[in-house]
């Protein structure tokens, strides 16, 4: 998926670090119990942001074993136990997944979507499975993507529009806990990070639609000419990030607190800035190293 939602690990305490490997770890185990090798190559650091948000407020996370599926040869590795919060959000991230590959065979010619086509067809069972689990998020994505299917279509000059309906897919994320006020600050914290992530894709990928032709509403909205209204996009960027933070001082996430503070507070501004300085795409290898080492 996108990958932007991550923490900025300087600023964590060792502790919180390998809380987090281990819910990331727990995420993957979670995935291949449920769906198998292939769901878990479609792990990714923004559904580690949200298993961290429905795990139940501990003192201290519950660990266990596991075994990384990359390395086989190592020895078992720290993730927190299994819990009903870990298999619904893996559930929700092959939901999400199998729509937007949909997505990818509806766009492109038939020929440049086989791969697309291929992926849909080996993860059409897990994501039945996933469906029949999470039926209420499973019909929200569906929607919303067909609704920005034709925002797309429309050509929509506006950054809201699109941005608001990839944001509700997110906060669905989160089922209903009975708790009002925790509902709905959970629901505006998740609905905003979905925003913001939406918007920065926009602009990591104006200049490869610019090339190829497909919609951006960054480039829609300013007629194509992106460069000069990088401030009003940081701006819109920043009050979506300051949202999200006033949402999380509402919550009580017990030992998450201090994970997803830092990445509200320092992992989304430190990407945001790679992304607007052009950093982002150049250092893919870079991050591949980065996750290998974090799988060690």
């Amino acid at each position: 998926m996108f990958g932007y939602v991550r923490p900025l690990k300087g600023e964590l305490k060792v502790r919180e670090w390998e809380t987090y490997r281990a819910a990331y770890c727990a995420l993957c185990a979670a995935l291949g119990r449920r769906h198998g090798l292939l769901a878990q190559m479609f792990l990714n650091y923004d559904f580690t942001f949200l298993v961290l948000l429905l795990l139940p407020a501990e003192r201290r996370p519950q660990l266990s074993t596991c075994r990384c599926p990359a390395r086989l040869w190592c020895t078992k590795k720290p993730c927190l136990k299994a819990h009903p919060a870990l298999d619904l959000a893996a559930d929700e991230s092959v939901i999400l997944t199998w729509w937007k590959l949909r997505d990818g065979v509806s766009d492109g010619p038939f020929w440049k979507s086989l791969g697309c086509r291929a992926l849909c067809l080996l993860l059409r069972r897990a994501y039945r499975r996933s469906s029949a689990a999470c039926p209420e998020f499973d019909e929200t994505t569906r929607i919303c993507l067909e609704e920005l299917a034709e925002l797309e279509r429309e050509n929509c000059p506006s950054l809201d529009r699109p941005a608001d309906t990839f944001a509700r897919i997110l906060r669905a994320a989160a089922p209903p806990t009975g708790d009002v006020g925790r509902d709905r600050a959970m629901g505006e914290l998740l609905y905003h990070v979905g925003r913001w992530i939406y918007l920065l894709d926009a602009w990591d990928d104006r200049q490869e639609d610019q090339r190829t032709g497909s919609y951006n509403p960054i480039l829609t909205r300013f007629s194509g000419q992106s460069e000069g209204h990088e401030e009003s996009v940081r701006l819109t960027l920043r009050h979506s990030r300051n949202l999200a933070g006033s949402a999380c001082a509402l919550l009580e996430l017990g030992c998450w607190q201090g994970i997803v503070e830092n990445i509200l507070y320092y992992g989304l501004p430190q990407v945001e800035n790679l992304v607007f300085q052009g950093c982002w795409g150049k250092n893919k290898r870079a991050r591949r190293d980065r996750l290998r080492r974090m799988d060690t």
